[in-house]
């Protein structure tokens, strides 16, 4: 049964496509295509993807507008009206909803935003009128975000150059569902990665901070968008607070996403830039093993935190400990299963003299050799 499966996965490869899980549902489409383009937009570069495998839709994440097409690209619908910053999406296939991440540093607010996607059915919504956009207000990633950590009694605001914001925090990005870690099998749950500030000066950094979420009761926290009176409308505490040591990197996980094929966490990031680490573009947390109970090193106060292991393979930095690879992701990623990916490319075009932003999510597989993990699956393949 296996050497049959394995002939079929061949022959849809050798066409470029990738066929879908044999225990699909038949109106789940069977094969993906090598690349799927999400247009070009004024708004901002592309910052996550997300699928419905079953329905057969892509969303891209452009900054502040969310888009939709079917898997040829096509334009199906858009919510725009976004002044904050929308980052890294992830489908949730339990409630057929699209879940990201959203940011308003300057009024201290950080939301998940929840798309009914089946209402977007036309281009140009407006995410504050329309119904399509819910959103839940997280506690804890505020308070971190707005720690005095010098005590001088003023909070220093969306600046970098600080010793404020606990654990370098300046926000989140990545966003994924999947199981608690080291638990595998078990329920998924909401998993969101802080935007941690570039800043080579502090050692308290040096940690991709991850919170995970169960979100099974937070139909009573879903508010409206309204961001000239944001709510704050939330949990109390996440489910796991969990610190993956990597060295400090450029606004911490830009894409996160569980894999079921390795068993394991994948964190694309915006390189680092302190000089004592090896500021890989790509690291991977061990979904197998448990957290443990240990030191954060570099806290102004001694800490202890529930620590994640990195997971095998990739490039070793011996000084450090920190595992890696040189791979791409910082502008979307999505694991199709079976060892497949769509990874998302940014660019740029000029169209009637307007500079815009594009997205293609291209096909991937994945090899784990280093430096680089992934490898493109080409139409002529």
């Amino acid at each position: 049964m296996r050497k049959v499966l394995t002939l079929a996965v061949a022959a849809t490869a050798s066409l470029g496509l990738l066929a879908a899980p044999a225990a699909a549902d038949n109106d789940r489409p069977r094969e993906y295509p090598a690349e799927i383009d999400g247009g070009a937009w004024t708004e901002g570069h592309v910052q996550g993807i997300a699928i419905d495998q079953r329905k057969g839709y892509m969303y891209f994440s452009f900054t502040n507008v969310l888009v939709k097409t079917d898997l040829n690209g096509n334009p199906v619908g858009s919510v725009k009206g976004f002044t904050g910053h929308l980052g890294d999406l992830d489908f949730n296939a339990k409630d057929g909803r699209v879940y990201g991440s959203l940011e308003y540093k300057e009024q201290e607010s950080f939301y998940i935003a929840i798309f009914d996607v089946d209402r977007i059915t036309s281009m140009g919504m407006d995410a504050q009128t329309s119904d399509v956009v819910k959103t839940v207000y997280l506690k804890e990633v505020v308070a971190d975000y707005t720690a005095d950590m010098d005590g001088d009694g003023t909070f220093d605001g969306n600046v970098a150059d600080t010793a404020d914001h606990r654990y370098g925090c300046s926000g989140i990005d990545g966003v994924s569902f999947g199981p608690e870690f080291g638990k595998k099998g078990r329920r998924d749950l909401l998993t969101v990665a802080y935007g941690i500030y570039s800043n080579v000066d502090r050692q308290d950094n040096d940690y991709q901070v991850i919170l995970q979420y169960d979100i099974q009761q937070w139909k009573k926290y879903e508010k409206p968008l309204t961001e000239s009176d944001p709510h704050t409308s939330g949990p109390e505490r996440p489910h796991g607070k969990y610190f993956a040591y990597t060295g400090n990197t450029t606004y911490g996980v830009q894409n996160l996403e569980y894999d079921e094929h390795t068993g394991n966490w994948m964190m694309a990031v915006y390189k680092g830039k302190k000089p004592q680490f090896p500021n890989y573009s790509f690291f991977m947390v061990d979904g197998r093993e448990r957290p443990t109970e240990g030191d954060l090193v570099g806290q102004p106060a001694p800490e202890r935190g529930r620590l994640l292991t990195l997971a095998p393979g990739g490039l070793q930095h011996d000084a450090t400990g920190v595992r890696g690879w040189e791979a791409d992701g910082q502008y979307g990623l999505i694991s199709l299963g079976g060892g497949r990916y769509y990874v998302s490319k940014s660019g740029t075009v000029t169209e009637d003299g307007v500079s815009k932003h594009t997205g293609q999510a291209q096909l991937h597989r994945w090899t784990g050799q280093a430096p680089t993990p992934f490898e493109r699956v080409l139409g002529a393949e």
